[in-house]
């Protein structure tokens, strides 16, 4: 298989998860995209990893993996927590700062 398959998918991927942060509003929606956006970073560092005959992208991305698993838990804290106090989870409610 050539580089430019995975370059490509990884490319498609990303512009869908970052049409998807800027045009959702649902915050589990945003968080999905953000996860298609870390699963792209993934799909380059193992495809340059295979490129190079090495195992430095393999280890970056269990690293992103990791990083990506926090950022789920955490967001869907704070999901579950605006949920609670507004009874919605769209993030044009959210912009506000009150206390």
């Amino acid at each position: 298989m050539y580089l430019n398959q995975f370059l490509f998918l990884a490319a498609f991927l990303f512009c869908v998860g970052v049409y998807g942060v800027l045009a959702r509003k649902n915050a589990v929606l945003v968080l999905m995209s953000i996860e298609l956006i870390l699963n792209a970073v993934n799909i380059n560092l193992v495809a340059f990893g295979a490129f190079h005959d090495t195992v430095a992208g393999q280890v970056f991305a269990l690293f992103v993996i990791a990083v990506a698993a926090a950022e789920v838990g955490v967001g869907l804290a704070i999901v579950l927590l605006m949920y609670r106090n507004r009874h919605s989870i769209d993030l044009a409610e959210a912009d506000l700062l009150k206390g």
